[in-house]
């Protein structure tokens, strides 16, 4: 089982920058995918962006691609989400999850296919 913790969320004013961070321990990191998932107020979670295990593939949603940059650091066993040019409706609590099939070829958006999650963090975008 794997531990997953995020940080860096916080309060920014729109077209603002916030990078997310998720520390994970336990589990082999670097041979898992590894996704960012969001939830507003009200909203069902949905999928944000995800990393394959070696970094040289990912996937983002439409609604923030070009805005958001995920990666990974398998030697720090860190993933993170730069979030660049923020808008009001990107405000939600964010959350890594490790996907669940080892060295997977492909990222998936369902979140179904992740089995481990973080606590999460608040990401406020105020207008």
């Amino acid at each position: 089982q794997v531990q997953l913790v995020e940080s860096g969320g916080g309060l920014v004013q729109a077209g603002g920058s916030l990078r997310l961070s998720c520390a994970a321990s336990g589990r082999t990191f670097s041979s898992y995918t590894m996704g960012w998932f969001r939830q507003a107020p009200g909203k069902e979670r949905e999928f944000v962006g995800g990393i394959n295990w070696s970094g040289a593939r990912t996937l983002y949603a439409d609604s923030v691609k070009g805005r958001f940059t995920i990666s990974r650091d398998n030697a720090k066993n860190t993933v993170y989400l730069q979030m660049n040019s923020l808008k009001p409706e990107d405000t939600a609590v964010y959350y890594c999850a490790q996907g669940q099939t080892a060295y997977a070829y492909h990222v998936s958006r369902d979140c179904t296919d992740f089995g481990s999650w973080g606590q999460g963090t608040q990401v406020t975008v105020s207008s």
